[in-house]
C-alpha cells in the first residue's frame, strides 16, 4: 500500500527511469542524490552508472525495501539511505540530484536545490506538468510568473520529457514532466529577499502596467517606511517634501517601464528595475 498523503507514485517504466538518468549525464565519480527513492526502480539505474547514492526516503517501510532489494548484491556499498523529511535536513554533498518529486514539496525542493552550496552540476526531477511548465516559462507565456523569474535568476531550467500517468503506480491524478535544474555559477550577486519583494509586486497583477501595480495604497506605505528606515539606519536625512509615488514612478519612467508588463518582463528587465529602485534608495525589504 502506497502513502498518498507523501505524495506516493512509483514510477514503473523502465524506459523513463533509464531516460532520466540519460538525461542527468551521469560520471563515474559522481555522488547523486536521489529524493524520493520509493522502492527503487530508479535509484539501481543511478547506482550502475554513479560512484555513490545518497537516497532521501521518508517512508520507513520504503527505505527498508530499498535496503533489501540491493542488500549482498554489487550495488550495496554504493548506496546510502538517509531516512527523514528531506526539507527538514541539511542537505550533503551532491554532484547530481535525481527525484521523482513528491508534489506538495516541489516548490519548497526546488530552492532548497537552488540555494544548496556548493553548488552543484544539475538536477532532474519530475513534477507535476503544470509546475514543470511553470518552471520553464518564458516571458508572454500564459504560465510566466513569479515561480518562473525567481528559478531562472538561478538556473538555467528545460523540460526534459513529458510522461504520463499510466508510467506510475498508482497513477496519479495528473499527468507529469521532467525537468533539468542547471545552477548559474557563479550565481548573481542579488539578495533574493530584496528581488522577490520587488517580483511579488510586479506579478500581483501580471498584466497590468507596472506603474499600477506600484501606486496601490499598501506597495506605496510598505516602500516609505522601507525608504524612511534605510535612511536612518545609513545616517541619510529624507529631502523635505519627499513623496514615495513621485520617486517610484519616476525611477519606472527613467527606465521606460512605467506602460511595461510584468508578464512580459524576463530576468534581465527585473535586475535592471531593481538595481535602479536600490539606487534611489527605495527597497523592498
Amino acid at each position: 500500500m502506497f502513502n498518498k498523503s507523501l505524495g506516493q507514485h512509483i514510477l514503473i517504466n523502465p524506459l523513463v527511469s533509464q531516460g532520466i538518468v540519460d538525461k542527468a549525464g551521469l560520471k563515474q565519480t559522481d555522488t547523486v542524490l536521489e529524493v524520493g527513492p520509493g522502492t527503487g526502480n530508479l535509484t539501481v539505474k543511478i547506482l550502475e552508472q554513479a560512484k555513490k547514492v545518497i537516497a532521501c526516503e521518508a517512508d520507513a517501510r520504503l527505505a527498508a525495501e530499498l535496503t533489501k532489494r540491493v542488500q549482498g548484491g554489487p550495488l550495496q556499498h554504493k548506496l546510502e539511505i538517509l531516512h527523514g523529511d528531506v526539507m527538514k535536513r541539511d542537505l550533503p554533498f551532491f554532484d547530481v540530484c535525481i527525484s521523482n518529486t513528491p508534489y506538495q514539496i516541489s516548490s519548497p525542493l526546488t530552492f532548497k536545490l537552488i540555494f544548496h552550496r556548493p553548488i552543484f552540476r544539475c538536477a532532474v526531477l519530475m513534477f507535476q506538468r503544470e509546475f514543470a511548465l511553470r518552471l520553464v516559462a518564458r516571458p508572454g507565456d500564459s504560465l510566466y510568473g513569479r515561480l518562473s523569474v525567481n528559478s531562472q535568476l538561478y538556473a538555467k531550467v528545460t523540460h526534459v520529457m513529458k510522461v504520463g500517468k499510466n508510467n506510475f503506480k498508482p497513477p496519479p491524478n495528473v499527468e507529469s514532466s521532467v525537468v533539468k535544474i542547471e545552477p548559474l555559477n557563479p550565481p548573481p550577486p542579488v539578495d533574493f529577499e530584496e528581488w522577490d519583494g520587488l517580483v511579488r509586486i510586479a506579478f500581483s497583477r501580471k498584466h497590468k502596467t507596472l506603474a499600477a501595480n506600484f501606486k496601490t495604497t499598501a506597495t506605496l506605505q510598505m516602500l516609505d517606511q522601507n525608504y524612511r528606515t534605510f535612511c536612518t539606519a545609513n545616517e541619510m536625512v529624507v529631502e523635505e517634501g519627499f513623496q514615495i509615488k513621485a520617486a517610484v514612478l519616476g525611477v519606472l519612467t527613467q527606465l521606460g517601464y512605467g506602460e511595461a508588463r510584468a508578464s512580459k518582463m524576463d530576468v534581465h528587465d527585473f535586475l535592471k528595475l531593481l538595481a535602479a529602485f536600490n539606487d534611489a534608495r527605495i527597497h523592498f525589504c
